[in-house]
């Protein structure tokens, strides 16, 4: 299937993008890496009057840390960002995610605020914003506001963003001394949608657990490190919580157990390099 008719506009500015969605509203879709976009419109999920590329827009090509955030642009590439000379000293749970997501052609491509702006509750980056407590910044050519990524994500490929605004960056807290942080998931083979995937991060008096895969978005639990013995029941107690649903990739159940196992992995390692950092 093809998508149907619609009108290209190629932006160079971000106050072109804001403008035409002002003029257009839900009519106006952006085009960033098109990774997922285009696969809507080819489904006929998203049928755009307009659709907006920002992929040339290069005022929002950027990575840049601004004090205790790393800042990135709406046109920034998942390669950019992964291949960023800093990135594994800026946010090491990054560096570990994003190999994971889908394959390298596929990051060549798609941008890092275009997974968060999808929302698609298996994605890695979602899940690493979540995990941080990051923000998500929206402007419209009436102003702007930053939300926090739990207030941004509502639900399966639904967020917060009006029809008259853009996500013009993301921003992930940057790693913290003495805190240790950790990535993995299960797909059915490299490169697929997680099934279950799992974020972490430890720091001296607590851990911070983000899910994905199973709810409609990216769950966050906070528990202290002072009850490191009762981490497994609270991940049983976790696995149910999400009520996991049976589908064509896995069983609820098997999800359950993945929330478990993974889980518990994910924290381990995470707390081992928390435990290095504070020799």
């Amino acid at each position: 299937m093809k998508p149907l008719a619609f009108e290209y506009k190629r932006v160079e500015f971000t106050t072109q993008a804001l403008e035409w969605l002002q003029e257009a509203g839900e009519n106006a879709r952006i085009l960033a890496g098109g990774q997922s976009l285009v696969i809507l419109l080819n489904m006929r999920l998203a049928q755009p009057t307009y659709l907006l590329d920002i992929s040339h827009c290069q005022e929002l090509n950027y990575i840049r840390q601004d004090k205790n955030m790393l800042c990135i642009g709406a046109s920034t590439t998942q390669a950019q960002l992964q291949y960023w000379s800093d990135l594994s000293v800026v946010s090491p749970l990054l560096a570990e995610a994003i190999p994971f997501i889908s394959h390298y052609q596929i990051r060549n491509r798609g941008t890092v605020v275009g997974s968060i702006a999808h929302a698609d509750p298996s994605a890695e980056l979602p899940l690493c914003l979540a995990t941080l407590g990051g923000q998500v910044v929206l402007h419209s050519r009436k102003g702007s506001r930053e939300l926090h990524a739990a207030d941004f994500q509502q639900g399966m490929l639904t967020t917060a963003k009006k029809n008259n605004e853009m996500v013009t960056e993301v921003r992930f807290p940057v790693a913290k001394e003495g805190h240790g942080y950790a990535f993995d998931e299960f797909a059915l083979r490299r490169g697929d949608f997680a099934i279950v995937a799992c974020a972490v991060e430890a720091g001296p008096e607590y851990i911070c657990l983000g899910v994905g895969g199973v709810a409609d978005k990216p769950v966050v639990v906070q528990w202290p490190r002072s009850q490191q013995a009762l981490f497994s029941q609270y991940l049983n107690d976790l696995a149910w919580a999400l009520q996991a649903q049976d589908d064509q990739h896995a069983s609820a159940a098997y999800r359950r157990h993945l929330v478990r196992v993974l889980g518990q992995k994910t924290i381990e390692t995470a707390i081992s390099r928390c435990s290095r950092k504070e020799g």
